[in-house]
């Protein structure tokens, strides 16, 4: 194990995806609604740990803000936040059959969504940026009580006089899998209709909007005399909702008039949606990118208003280009899920000339939770619990996908080890910092190990992307516009 003694000291010194994996299907096989009847299991928290735990998350160096934007420069101060996953207090007994699905789940700190949606808003409030933009997945799995209630916090921001723009995800409207957590087991709960998601969400970018699709859930936002945001709607819900997304014929008939009437007025567009436009994760690429995302590429560049292009869905933080070398093209960012540690959001820069700047800001719960008086330990020092929460769940996964692939077969401690690498990778995967640690994993002979025993399975096939892939630092990102 001593990789991990290394990569740990390499973080010292430098500081299955929620909605669309294709392993969903094979967790959902595995990991069960409610814990086993069995005296142990009724205990919070997962049966099985890591024998060791990688460090709390590395801070990345804080840039200043005057270094990514021109203060004499016009533009936009844009929040930028998704799949937050939201699931109403009334909707959970925070019991066993909860904490149980909270710790075999993908990542997302569920038990504690209620207090990073406050503190959210609390940084919101103080940043006072020119607008906040929420990309979809709001709800956990399309309660309407969880968009209710969030849609009621959400408010003090708009109290405020900042705008909230947000479009639905794949999990926030016809969703089967909307539930309430009660007495061990999990029960269904009411569902979102379209009407009752547009009826919520009315005062969040519909009422005001300039131009709204008849035919979806999109709108067009005018944010200041030189930026229009176009709110995309990619999910595909009639009858129940499915995981992918895609934009129907009436649909970009709808998105062509809007591009060419904000390139007749000289407006730019900020494209955003739930889904993603490029294959930024070639492992989950069929149910994350917009099917025919060609279509949709073909008609943002040909009008010369487009310059970067927003979304989620991915759960990972990431960015891609459509033009291969990045020379020209439109850029496409992925913010990370704000209810998956670290729980952080994008701060983008928008200029009135297509620039822009973007950096990643990680959620200050600690100190948030002191100002506010909580008492809960996790709270008051959760830059400690997030890491090592994270790493649980990831462990949990790769634990029980070995079990089913390979169980009995492996000697004594292979597979804990193989978890292990496994929850590492995850971690710096989805912090979009994979690339701090892909070297010295491919290097190690628990790499060797997942060679060995691993094949045939995707779990495999996962980890060598996350490695592969990993050549550079997915936080900052910053453009001059040009598409030339």
């Amino acid at each position: 194990m001593n990789w991990i003694r290394a990569a740990a000291a390499a973080v010292g010194a430098a500081a299955v995806l929620g909605g669309c994996s294709r392993m969903t299907s094979l967790l959902d096989e595995t990991v069960a609604t409610k814990p086993p009847e069995t005296e142990a299991a009724t205990e919070a928290g997962p049966q099985r740990e890591p024998s060791e735990t990688i460090e709390a998350f590395p801070e990345a160096e804080t840039v200043p803000e005057s270094d990514l934007w021109n203060e004499d420069g016009d533009g936009l101060r844009l929040i930028v936040a998704t799949d937050i996953h939201f699931l109403a207090e009334e909707l959970t007994d925070k019991e066993s059959g909860f904490t149980y699905a909270v710790d075999h789940g993908d990542g997302k700190v569920t038990n504690y969504i209620w207090e990073i949606t406050d503190a959210f808003i609390s940084e919101v409030l103080n940043e006072q940026p020119d607008g906040v933009i929420l990309s979809g997945d709001l709800s956990l799995d399309g309660e309407k009580a969880s968009h209710q209630e969030l849609a009621g916090r959400l408010r003090a921001i708009t109290d405020a006089g900042i705008p909230v723009l947000v479009i639905p995800g794949n999990h926030d409207i016809n969703n089967v899998s909307a539930a309430r957590f009660s007495g061990g087991e999990r029960l269904p709960a009411e569902t979102t209709s379209p009407k009752d998601f547009l009826e919520i969400y009315q005062d969040f970018g519909y009422r005001d909007a300039v131009s709204r699709d008849p035919n979806s859930l999109s709108y067009v936002y005018q944010m200041n005399d030189y930026t229009r945001i176009m709110m995309l709607d990619t999910c595909q819900y009639e009858g129940t909702a499915q995981i992918g997304g895609m934009i129907d014929t009436d649909t970009y008939e709808w998105i062509e008039e809007q591009l060419a009437d904000a390139a007749e007025q000289g407006m730019n567009v900020l494209p955003v949606a739930h889904h993603n436009m490029l294959e930024e994760s070639q492992i989950y690429a069929s149910n994350c990118t917009i099917e025919h995302n060609e279509e949709l590429i073909d008609r943002l560049e040909g009008w010369g208003t487009v310059s970067l292009f927003l979304s989620g869905h991915l759960h990972v933080q990431h960015f891609a280009n459509t033009d291969d070398a990045a020379e020209k093209g439109i850029w496409e960012i992925v913010t990370s899920s704000l209810a998956t540690p670290p729980c952080q959001y994008g701060v983008l820069f928008y200029g009135d000339d297509q620039s822009f700047s973007y950096h990643t800001q990680v959620l200050d719960i600690d100190t948030w939770a002191k100002v506010n008086g909580i008492e809960d330990e996790n709270l008051l020092k959760f830059s400690e619990y997030r890491t090592p929460f994270l790493e649980k769940v990831f462990y949990n996964q790769a634990f029980d996908l070995l079990e089913r692939h390979k169980g009995g077969v492996m000697p004594d401690g292979v597979q804990e080890e193989m978890s292990r690498m496994y929850a590492i990778a995850n971690c710096y995967y989805y912090w979009g910092r994979a690339v701090e640690i892909a070297d010295q994993m491919k290097e190690s002979s628990t790499f060797r190990l997942w060679q060995e025993y691993g094949y045939p399975s995707l779990q495999t096939e996962y980890l060598e992307y996350i490695l592969d892939e990993a050549t550079r630092d997915y936080n900052t990102l910053r453009s001059d516009g040009s598409m030339e």
